[in-house]
């Protein structure tokens, strides 16, 4: 009898612990408050951000650390300054701040490159750089810079300006190139002096030495430029 009553009293027991343990609400899942910025920081500049670019989340001493979510954000696209109300496990809401540093990989020079050299791989490393320090004057592309001709030397450790390359003169001023003249299936060759500098696919002036006329032609190649009717 007493076995009888105690089979059934831990039967109760156990349909009572399961009732209870069904009651309890799923404790919500937190995360690390930096990573729940960062989330939200890449959902607002997604448009901002280069192909190379990450987000570095630099937070205010003695702010919350883990949270469930963010109720309200605010940041500066400029400055990388941010305000977020973050929700916690314990229903409270704490405010954080700092500042979103975007950064991205560039090409700077691993020498000292001087006027009129042509930049080469081996001559760039990449490096990463806050964006807000470059800006849009520097180039971030090593495939853009190769390969360029150097208009002001270039410092090394430091961004490229944009107009500090150009693309490699294939004719100089006072040169003499080779005039191709293209008519229907023709094609004619003269004499001629360049009156400028050009690079390829770049117009130019120069004499034609049998006529002494000057024309416009287009630079194809070293020494060679070309005339289209």
């Amino acid at each position: 009898m007493a076995r009888r009553y105690m089979t059934r009293f831990s039967f109760l027991m156990m349909v009572v612990a399961s009732q209870l343990l069904l009651a309890i609400p799923a404790v919500a899942s937190t995360m690390k408050v930096v990573d729940l910025i960062e989330e939200r920081t890449l959902s607002e500049l997604d448009t901002q951000i280069p192909a190379n670019g990450r987000i570095e989340i630099r937070m205010a001493e003695g702010a919350v650390q883990e949270g469930e979510f963010i109720k309200e954000f605010w940041i500066d696209p400029d400055s990388g300054q941010f305000i977020a109300n973050i929700f916690t496990e314990y229903g409270e809401t704490h405010r954080v701040w700092g500042v979103a540093v975007m950064t991205v990989q560039v090409p700077v020079p691993s020498r000292r490159i001087m006027p009129e050299e042509i930049v080469t791989a081996a001559d760039l490393t990449m490096v990463e750089m806050p964006l807000q320090r470059i800006g849009n004057f520097a180039i971030n592309s090593a495939d853009a810079l190769v390969g360029q001709q150097v208009r002001r030397m270039l410092v090394a450790g430091r961004p490229v300006p944009r107009q500090s390359v150009i693309p490699p003169v294939i004719v100089n001023r006072g040169d003499k190139v080779k005039i191709l003249l293209s008519y229907g299936g023709l094609q004619l060759t003269a004499a001629g002096r360049a009156m400028a500098d050009a690079h390829a696919g770049q117009e130019i002036r120069v004499v034609n030495l049998s006529s002494n006329k000057a024309i416009s032609a287009i630079a194809t190649t070293q020494g060679i430029v070309e005339v289209t009717q």
